[in-house]
């Protein structure tokens, strides 16, 4: 970043002008360009393609809540809300998948179900670790001690399950929702991360599309995705492998209509505030990995506007402003907010795990800052890969 200086008139006092001199960071241009301007309008043709998608949509959900409704085996329904959650499409049947959530908590309750395979259902590593990790991400109460079955005396993980890739992943993401005192959840972790992180340099995962997961995983666990990107990602692989679609051709097309970002362009930022970095389309990826949901549009719009004139502020302090102008804007903001420690304390939860213990406040609003957090470790870790992943499938 270089620094570049121009001057400018000001007032002074007794009425003349004087030059200010004022720097410029000359900040390169946008990353993204004016690619995402084209959704920012649209013609009376693509609104009526937007309106036939949207009635496609709505059939497609009343399916999908039909698969819910006759969905017979914990199995089932543990395997079809977890790809609803993985397609990002949880927020259309919240009701549905509570109650189901709900009935599965009450069979973890039956220890023989999980020990000699009562109910005539055979509950294996991928089933278990699916059931814990759905149970606990959705803030219901439930045990670590379902693991101790695929363990031996001392805690530790029998050889046999290396061969289970599908089980091992299962358990790796499980893992990820452990809190403090978990020891075998601290295993499982340790366990499944050497076995899977030797499968994919290795290559010798035999289905591609779960070559595919493992690779995914190991790099970002689901606890630290977004929810909208982890969503594009597993629409991609699912087109990259057909053979994995199965019965989730429903609900993958459903995932690919739902699947839809508008932007704007009326701030205008690149020439109205040419000092300051344009990073509107950043600042929308923030609020759009805590509030995804289309009804939330809106908010997503206000809180990104707030969140870029943040940045100018930014800049207006590093580089534009002179000091006694900064002192005049200081004394204002100060009389307008005073910043709040909450989120810091809510992300120091998501660090330790605390974020994830049973607690009166819904799970669905604590994951707002949680997906906050998450914000972070996507956005900063890998700009290229959060960029593709925002692309419409």
């Amino acid at each position: 970043m270089s620094i570049e200086v121009s001057s400018a008139q000001a007032n002074s006092s007794n009425g003349s002008s004087t030059p200010v001199i004022r720097q410029s960071a000359n900040f390169h241009p946008s990353l993204w360009g004016k690619y995402f301007l084209k959704y920012a309008s649209q013609s009376h043709q693509e609104v009526d393609i937007i309106n036939t998608k949207q009635q496609a949509a709505e059939k497609l959900k009343k399916e999908v809540k039909t698969m819910l409704a006759t969905a017979n085996t914990p199995s089932k329904k543990l395997e079809l809300i977890d790809s609803i959650q993985r397609l990002s499409l949880s927020y259309h049947f919240e009701s549905e998948i509570d109650e189901m959530l709900k009935q599965l908590q009450e069979l973890i309750n039956l220890d023989e179900y999980f020990i000699d395979g009562s109910h005539n259902h055979i509950v294996n590593l991928h089933t278990t670790s699916l059931w814990f990790r759905l149970l606990r991400q959705g803030g219901h109460n439930i045990s670590s001690d379902i693991f101790h079955k695929f363990a031996n005396k001392e805690g530790k993980f029998k050889g046999e399950r290396v061969n289970d890739v599908e089980g091992m992943l299962s358990l790796y993401e499980a893992a990820h929702w452990r809190i403090n005192g978990e020891h075998l959840l601290e295993e499982a972790l340790s366990f499944t991360t050497t076995h899977l992180a030797s499968f994919a340099a290795a290559s010798t995962i035999a289905n591609p599309f779960l070559a595919e997961q493992v690779k995914h995983s190991l790099r970002q666990p689901m606890t630290m995705g977004l929810p909208r990107i982890q969503a594009r990602h597993y629409i991609s692989i699912h087109q990259q492998h057909p053979a994995s679609l199965s019965d989730d051709q429903i609900l993958l097309t459903f995932g690919k209509l739902d699947f839809n970002i508008l932007w704007w362009k009326d701030l205008d930022f690149a020439s109205k505030l040419s000092f300051a970095r344009d990073r509107v389309v950043e600042c929308y990826f923030w609020i759009l990995g805590v509030y995804f949901e289309p009804q939330y549009a809106l908010a997503r719009r206000i809180v990104t506007k707030v969140m870029a004139m943040t940045s100018v502020i930014d800049h207006v302090y590093d580089v534009h402003a002179t000091f006694d102008e900064l002192q005049v804007f200081t004394e204002a903001i100060e009389r307008i907010v005073k910043a709040s420690s909450t989120i810091c304390r809510l992300m120091d939860d998501v660090v330790d795990h605390k974020c994830v213990e049973p607690r009166d406040v819904p799970m669905a609003l604590l994951m707002r800052p949680v997906n906050l957090a998450r914000v972070m470790d996507v956005f900063y870790k890998d700009m290229v890969m959060a960029t593709l992943m925002l692309l419409v499938p």
